[in-house]
């Protein structure tokens, strides 16, 4: 990732010297236990302190300006708190906890340099450097139907650090010619991933220790060149893109006594991709009607080169020339009233965690894998419009249709003799959804604005049939399937006397399908409160994620031979409070 530019504009009514902004948030989460453990586990987080102090400054003399930004956060959390009851054909219940404590330190620091040539070329000079360090302490117990016998503990520790290092220069041109202007830029990012697991798994029998390490480094180069021409009727946007990405990732499993884990999937692997892409959009606009016509062509090589002792995945990639075309028309019937028609093409790329060929072992019994073979989503989306506004207020009425080709999932299944489920990303055909929507926003009072958003769609996932390979191969098939779901979704914004401002968010998500089953409902409600002091130098907050705690995701999977129903009670409740003040 580029840093962006800073907003600096150099006039001479802009004062020179030092600037910035200081500040320091605190607070806490898990306030009360969503769901109590099972038996013999050590407890979940509860009271998670969070504490981020940030300092961001500014020195500008003449024509250069300097910026620094800096902050820390560290954290605890509970990161997951997953319950999963597990049915199998044969009889077999199995019900298991899957509870994740986590505490996170992140630290980092961002400085660079504007320089304004002349009135017409600046220069953005930057780097950042992150750091990420993530203590993961877990619990995952098995037991049986009834709750009276555990059958197994899996423990584990993950010991990861992330570091990241990001430069970049950015070329910005004004041309004489008002609206013209040519952006270049440059940025290049290293990102390493250290990641080490200790396991316990406490059976009956016996007890297994088993380690892994993991080693993850990715080199990131991306160039753009963006161009802006003003036309007599409307502008000319486009540009080049190119972005070239190489993650060699190395994993040495470390197998102990009565080890269960699978070693022969260790090894290396090698992962290139190739982007170059070319762009062009048409923008035109006057009194009535509204154009924008754009597409941006975009060749894509993938290599993915696989140890060639993996038991299972060989080598893949896979390369496409895509064209992706956008459409924005709009025209406006009266100074009050206007009808719009959208369309653009995307493609949902997988990234090198959705193919990563290794086991993941965080949960022993539902067991993640990547998969080589999995290919591009590619997403149309259709919309036709109209807004209707009066004073202080507006409607937007809309109907859509979004067409999935390759749809992107993870497909569970199991092998002979055993209850473990590999869950394997995999591309399940094709899915559709076709809706309508209505915004509506209205100022009730010159202190309070509500923005009511109403979405229902018809949510179809066509028959599909996939393999998975690991750890053997096997096949799933599933009928077409379609349900009708939607969210709604409340915001407030209210200004009191004394500078004084609050927002209220409200989410509802209805029951909805995915490709192997279906999610349940979502509901959850945010507070904010800030106060503005110090003649508008200082400002102080309180606000409030899942006041109410009732945040659950939960979701049903139906394979061949079984059937699960998982719910997370992660942390999503944390209050925060904090000031900040500008020098």
């Amino acid at each position: 990732m580029a840093m962006p530019a800073s907003s600096i504009s150099f006039t001479k009514r802009e004062k020179e010297g030092f600037n910035g902004k200081i500040g320091l948030s605190a607070g806490a989460g898990a306030l009360w236990i969503k769901r109590q453990n099972y038996p013999t586990i050590r407890p979940q987080y509860q009271g998670t302190p969070k504490i981020n102090p940030s300092l961001s400054l500014n020195y500008r003399k003449n024509k250069v300006n300097l910026f620094l930004q800096a902050d820390d956060l560290y954290t605890k959390t509970l990161n997951k708190n997953e319950f999963v009851d597990r049915y199998y054909d044969n009889g077999d219940v199995v019900r298991q906890q899957t509870k994740r404590n986590r505490n996170t330190n992140f630290s980092n620091v961002k400085a660079g340099m504007d320089w304004a040539i002349d009135g017409s070329n600046t220069i953005t000079v930057s780097g950042m450097y992150g750091t990420e360090k993530i203590l993961d302490h877990g619990d995952e117990p098995f037991f049986n139907g009834s709750l009276t016998e555990r059958q197994r503990l899996w423990q584990f520790l993950e010991d990861e650090l992330k570091t990241t290092v990001v430069g970049s220069a950015i070329w910005q041109h004004n041309f004489h010619e008002p609206g013209r202007t040519l952006n270049v830029s440059l940025s290049s990012t290293f990102h390493r991933e250290d990641e080490k697991y200790f396991f316990t798994n406490s059976m009956p029998e016996y007890t297994g220790i088993d380690s892994f390490k993991v080693l993850s480094d990715e080199h990131v180069t991306d160039i753009n060149v963006d161009y802006v021409q003003p036309l007599r009727h409307g502008r000319f946007e486009g540009g080049v893109k190119f972005r070239y990405r190489y993650i060699p990732v190395n994993m040495d499993f470390k197998p102990g006594v009565h080890s269960v884990l699978d070693a022969r999937a260790g090894g290396f692997t090698r992962y290139k991709e190739n982007i170059p892409a070319i762009y062009g959009n048409y923008v035109y606009e006057n009194k009535h009607f509204e154009l924008e016509a754009g597409l941006r062509l975009e060749y894509v090589h993938l290599a993915y080169d696989v140890n060639p002792n993996h038991p299972v995945y060989k080598s893949d990639g896979y390369n496409y020339t895509q064209p992706f075309p956008n459409l924005r028309l709009a025209y406006k019937l009266t100074d009050n009233n206007k009808v719009s028609f959208f369309y653009n093409r995307r493609v949902d790329r997988p990234n090198e965690g959705d193919i990563r060929i290794f086991p993941k072992y965080d949960d022993a019994e539902i067991i993640k894998v990547g998969n080589p073979a999995l290919r591009p989503q590619y997403t149309n989306l259709f919309e036709l419009g109209d807004k209707t506004s009066w004073n202080k207020g507006y409607l937007f009425s809309s109907v859509y249709h979004k067409r999935m080709d390759a749809t992107i999932t993870r497909i569970g299944s199991t092998v002979p003799g055993s209850n473990i489920i590999y869950n394997i990303f995999q591309n399940a055909g094709k899915s559709y959804m076709t809706g309508i929507e209505l915004v509506f926003s209205q100022q009730v009072a010159k202190w309070a604005t509500f923005n009511l958003n109403l979405n229902g769609y018809n949510n179809i996932i066509d028959s599909f049939t996939v393999v998975n390979k690991y750890p053997v191969e096997n096949v799933f098939s599933a009928a077409r399937e379609d349900i009708f779901s939607g969210n709604i979704k409340l915001n407030g914004q209210f200004h009191f006397p004394k500078q004084i401002d609050a927002q209220l968010s409200a989410i509802y998500q209805a029951p909805d399908l995915i490709p192997q089953g279906k999610t349940f409902y979502r509901f959850s409600v945010d507070l904010g409160v800030k106060k503005t002091i110090q003649q508008g130098k200082g400002e102080i907050f309180v606000n409030a994620t899942d006041v109410a705690n009732t945040l659950r995701n939960k979701r049903e999977i139906r394979g061949n031979g079984f059937h699960y129903l998982a719910t997370d009670y992660n942390e999503t409740q944390v209050i925060r409070a904090g000031y900040s003040y500008k020098f």
